[in-house]
């Protein structure tokens, strides 16, 4: 496989829960070595990205912020791209801080946007129902990412997309999806290591939005059977991977 530069998830690829996966830190470093670029991709919405970069470089991983993409800074792009900041956030988590780092504001007198990511316990009817109101008042909805699930220390648990579609469905409106597998994600990446697609691969453990939403950006496809990945759903995908690997300690084995 000739690339010169690596997209990499990281919950599910470099670690689960809080346990890091076994050889990961080594795969970085033969990357580094070999002198490819890398960056991570994300769809993490819990953390901000200080905080992510503080649990790698806890798991022996010094990783900088401003080599992790997440779905809040392509939503924080957008934003500003449109000129109306206001936003209400539906999330878990630190997630905010990256929004207040960025200077924009959750606003409860003036909704332009509703952002919605991997909200945990905070998913009630009367969240759903606040973004609700708020969408039919004329908010555009905003998903930072529309996963159908992710692997915890406690198992599979639903993410985003389900209760995104729900909004979909009770407003009529179409999400505008910020995180993977969106292509204007991983162009942030893209030009941000100075490649073309053809010349990076993506590492994921999700057959559809890594695997997936890289092959339809033209990027190389990799799955690793780590994370949540499962081998019934890798069977009845139509999405067929570039490449498989029992995890990213395998990775030199392809490149």
């Amino acid at each position: 496989m000739k690339v010169k530069g690596l997209l990499i998830d990281i919950d599910g690829v470099l670690y689960v829960g809080d346990q890091p996966i076994q050889g990961g830190r080594e795969a970085i470093e033969y990357l580094t070595e070999n002198k490819y670029q890398f960056r991570f991709i994300s769809n993490t919405t819990r953390k901000c990205r200080k905080t992510i970069s503080g649990q790698l470089s806890a798991m022996g991983l010094d990783i900088p912020e401003e080599s992790i993409f997440t779905p809040p800074r392509a939503a924080i792009a957008y934003m500003k791209s449109t000129g109306r900041d206001h936003f209400h956030l539906l999330t878990t988590g630190d997630v905010d801080q990256d929004f207040i780092d960025a200077g924009v504001r959750d606003d409860s007198e003036k909704t332009d946007f509703v952002i919605v990511g991997d909200a945990g316990e905070a998913l009630t009817y009367r969240s759903l129902n606040t973004a609700f109101r708020l969408l039919i008042e004329g908010a555009e909805l905003i998903a930072l990412e529309k996963d159908r699930y992710w692997m915890t220390r406690n198992g599979l648990s639903l993410s985003a997309g389900p209760f995104v579609s729900a909004l979909e469905f009770a407003t009529g409106k179409q999400a505008i999806v910020m995180g993977k597998p969106s292509k204007s994600f991983f162009n942030l990446a893209l030009r941000d290591m100075d490649l073309q697609p053809g010349e990076v691969a993506m590492i994921g453990d999700d057959i559809f939005t890594d695997v997936g939403g890289a092959q339809a950006a033209g990027i190389t496809g990799i799955l690793v059977r780590t994370g949540k990945f499962r081998e019934d759903i890798l069977q009845d995908s139509k999405v067929r991977p570039d490449a498989i690997i029992d995890s990213i300690a395998r990775l030199q084995e392809i490149l």
